[in-house]
């Protein structure tokens, strides 16, 4: 079972409150067959803990990876994700469909 929004954000200000280094990242865009819906959230922490889904476990890795870039350097970004030659053997979303997420340091 996936944790709902509130469990996720509040995962987010409790990491937030202890000192720790989160980013936070949403899907915001969806084409064709998508694994989740606009909005569904995953959170992220600089040690790589994690909670939520923005791909159904797809795409999590990039999204993660992304992440603490983020953390690191503070700008956001707008990933996207689809099934492209390119990238069929990287990340991407074997259901056909793409998705854009956007990913932000929380502060």
């Amino acid at each position: 079972m996936l944790a709902t929004d509130q469990t996720i954000l509040r995962e987010a200000e409790t990491w937030r409150r202890a000192g720790r280094s989160v980013a936070l990242a949403t899907v915001i865009e969806t084409w064709g067959s998508a694994p989740r819906p606009v909005g569904s959230h995953l959170v992220i922490e600089r040690d790589g803990n994690f909670l939520g889904s923005v791909s159904g476990g797809c795409v999590e890795g990039d999204v993660i990876a992304e992440s603490l870039d983020v953390i690191e350097d503070g700008r956001a970004r707008v990933l996207e994700f689809g099934v492209a030659d390119e990238t069929a053997w990287r990340a991407g979303l074997s259901c056909g469909g793409r998705i854009r997420v956007y990913v932000e340091r929380i502060d």
